[in-house]
């Protein structure tokens, strides 16, 4: 399979309808292209039913360059994306482009940015930092990491890259590694992986545990399990194998 295969297999499934994770032309998809570049959904079209046509080759440094002109607008933006492109015949990237340059650029695989219900619904609440406070069932742990990255509410392009690119910094030089799974308040979330699949995974997984967080503030406060708890977890070497098989496919 070849890496826009990979990508429209992750756009096909994060766009699924039924799913509750994107509709209409939300949410996008990124993966590293090497030498400084990368794909990424086009501006518009729906995941769901994305073709070729819609994966756009963009340069990084145009895009990055942006997050560090403070005279930067909407209109710089926009040019700054058009001038992106490898083809310049190819259809404009994403707004979103910037953010998924500055993930990529952070060293990530693939990227996938979807506005889930499930989590949605908790990121249009006052409880939102509830999906940072911890972990709630093992198999979080595994696919999500010990630790998320919580966003607040910043206007979604340029502003958002620039906070996206200062929060990942510190969280890398805290934590030593990039998160599993970004949380932007009213906004959605974003799976950082190796790879499309295991962007997909992410997603599911952050889907799985906002429905189930959910859950357990409708009946009470949740339990989120102790610190000793997810790092035995996290470097079990039965887990360990498990993410060796997830990521194989087994």
């Amino acid at each position: 399979m070849n890496d826009i295969d990979a990508l429209l297999d992750l756009a096909h499934a994060a766009g699924e309808p039924g799913r509750g994770l994107a509709i209409l032309g939300e949410g996008n998809v990124s993966a590293s292209a090497g030498e400084g570049r990368m794909l990424v959904k086009a501006s518009g079209s729906n995941l769901g039913a994305a073709t070729p046509a819609d994966i756009v080759e963009c340069e990084l440094a145009p895009i990055l360059a942006l997050l560090d002109d403070a005279a930067a607008d909407d209109g710089a933006v926009g040019r700054a994306l058009l001038d992106s492109r490898v083809d310049p015949a190819a259809k404009r990237p994403s707004v979103e482009a910037m953010l998924h340059a500055v993930v990529i650029d952070a060293g990530a695989g693939a990227a996938c940015h979807t506005h889930p219900e499930s989590a949605n619904g908790i990121l249009c609440s006052s409880k939102a930092d509830y999906l940072v406070r911890g972990s709630l069932f093992p198999d979080q742990i595994v696919v999500l990491g010990q630790r998320g990255l919580l966003i607040p509410y910043v206007d979604p392009g340029l502003e958002l890259a620039r906070t996206v690119r200062r929060e990942l910094t510190e969280f890398v030089r805290l934590h030593g590694q990039l998160p599993k799974i970004v949380y932007m308040q009213n906004h959605g979330i974003f799976a950082i992986g190796e790879d499309p699949a295991e962007c997909l995974r992410i997603t599911e997984m952050a889907d799985k545990f906002a429905k189930i967080l959910t859950a357990a503030l409708a009946v009470g406060e949740p339990r989120f399990l102790p610190e000793s708890v997810l790092e035995r977890i996290e470097h079990r070497d039965d887990e360990h194998h498990r993410r060796r098989m997830l990521k194989e496919g087994r």
